[in-house]
C-alpha cells in the first residue's frame, strides 16, 4: 500500500462512540476523512455527542460481532482504511460476564478482519490491543517480545484478538499493525468506573473518590492525545515493510501507583484534605504494568509528548467545563 493521506479517505472507526475511538474519529474528521462507525446501542452519555462529532459521522446500526453488519458498513461506504478500536474494555464487567466480552472482543475482531479481507477497497487496518494482553510478567517493563499471557477474561480476549489479527497478516498478507496501549485517560472519558474520571469528578463534586484496589497497583497512564497520535502515526507508517504485521507498545514508561495518582490529582485540584474510600476489593487485576516504547520511537519516531501533570491539568479543566454546562 501507499502512504495514507487522510483527506478524502473513507475510514471505518469501530468504537467511535467510546473514549479512544471518538477521539481518533474526531482527529480524522479534522484531517478531512469521511468517517463511518458501527453502533449497536446509543447510550445517553455518548462520546460522539460529548465531542460534538455525531452529525459528522456515518452511523451504521449493527453489531461488530455480526459479520454481515461489518461487511455492510465496509461495502456501502467504500471503506479504504479501518481502525478497529471497539471493545468491551472494562475489567469488572469482563470478570462478571466473560462471554459477552469474548463475543465483542474476539468474534468482533474476526468479523472486522474477515470483512476487510473480502473487501475490494480496504487498504489497511490498525487493531487496537492493550498492555493487558501481556498479563503478569516476571520482568518489567513489557517489551513487544514479552509473552502474551492474558490471564483474566479481558486480558485473554485481547491476546486472542492479536493472535487472530496476526494470522490474517501471515495467511492473507493483510496490511495491518497492532497498538498495545497503556492505561489511557483524558477529556471526555465518560466511563466513571475508570480511575481518573472517578477521582476528578468526585473531587469536583466534593465527594470522596472510591478506589477499588488497596491503592498499590502501578500503571502506565498515557494521555489521550498521545494515544491518538500513536494510532495515526502507526497507520501513516503502514506502507513500510518493517511495520506490517507488527505490534507496537505505546506508553510513557513512567508507572505510578493508584494512591500516588490520587494524591497528584487531589493536590493539583487543591483537594488534598479529601481522603479516598479504599475498598481493597479489586480482583483478577495485575499488580504492576508498564511499557517499554523503544520500538515505537526507533521505527515510527513516536514518543509520548504529555507528562502526567500536564495531561491531568487539561483533563481537570475539561471536566470543570463539562459539568459547568
Amino acid at each position: 500500500m501507499d502512504k495514507i493521506n487522510w483527506n478524502g479517505t473513507n475510514v471505518l472507526v469501530t468504537g467511535a462512540d467510546g473514549f479512544i475511538g471518538s477521539h481518533v474519529a474526531k482527529a480524522l474528521i479534522e484531517r478531512g476523512s469521511e468517517v463511518t462507525t458501527v453502533v449497536r446501542d446509543i447510550k445517553s452519555r455518548n462520546n460522539m455527542d460529548v465531542l460534538g462529532i455525531k452529525s459528522k459521522i456515518n452511523l451504521v446500526y449493527g453489531d461488530i460481532a455480526n459479520l454481515q453488519d461489518c461487511e455492510r458498513a465496509i461495502n456501502e461506504y467504500d471503506i479504504q482504511f479501518c481502525f478497529h478500536i471497539a471493545a468491551q474494555a472494562l475489567v469488572g464487567p469482563a470478570n462478571r460476564n466473560p462471554i459477552s466480552t469474548f463475543e465483542s472482543n474476539i468474534r468482533g475482531s474476526w468479523s472486522i478482519l474477515e470483512a476487510c479481507r473480502t473487501s475490494k477497497t480496504v487498504k489497511g487496518i490498525i487493531v487496537t490491543s492493550s498492555d493487558k494482553a501481556y498479563g503478569q510478567q516476571e520482568e518489567l517493563p513489557y517489551t513487544e517480545d514479552s509473552q502474551l499471557n492474558g490471564y483474566y477474561p479481558y486480558d485473554a480476549s485481547k491476546a486472542c484478538e492479536e493472535i487472530i489479527a496476526r494470522s490474517y497478516y501471515m495467511t492473507y498478507n493483510m496490511p495491518l499493525a497492532i497498538t498495545r496501549n497503556g492505561n489511557t485517560y483524558g477529556p471526555a472519558d465518560m466511563n466513571m468506573s475508570r480511575i481518573v474520571p472517578e477521582i476528578v469528578t468526585s473531587l469536583l463534586k466534593g465527594k470522596r473518590p472510591v478506589i477499588r484496589s488497596d491503592g498499590s497497583p502501578e500503571r502506565d497512564y498515557m494521555y489521550i492525545k498521545d494515544s491518538v497520535s500513536a494510532h495515526l502515526t502507526l497507520a501513516e507508517n503502514l506502507h513500510r515493510k518493517e511495520v506490517l504485521g507488527q505490534a507496537f507498545n505505546f506508553g510513557t514508561g513512567n508507572p505510578i501507583s493508584v494512591m500516588d495518582l490520587y494524591k497528584k490529582i487531589a493536590s493539583i485540584m487543591g483537594k488534598s484534605s479529601i481522603k479516598p474510600k479504599i475498598l481493597s476489593k479489586a480482583q483478577n487485576e495485575i499488580d504492576r504494568q508498564y511499557l517499554d516504547s523503544t520500538k515505537a520511537k526507533k521505527i515510527l519516531g513516536w514518543e509520548a509528548r504529555y507528562g502526567l501533570d500536564s495531561g491531568i491539568r487539561e483533563t481537570i479543566e475539561w471536566y470543570k467545563g463539562y459539568f459547568s454546562k
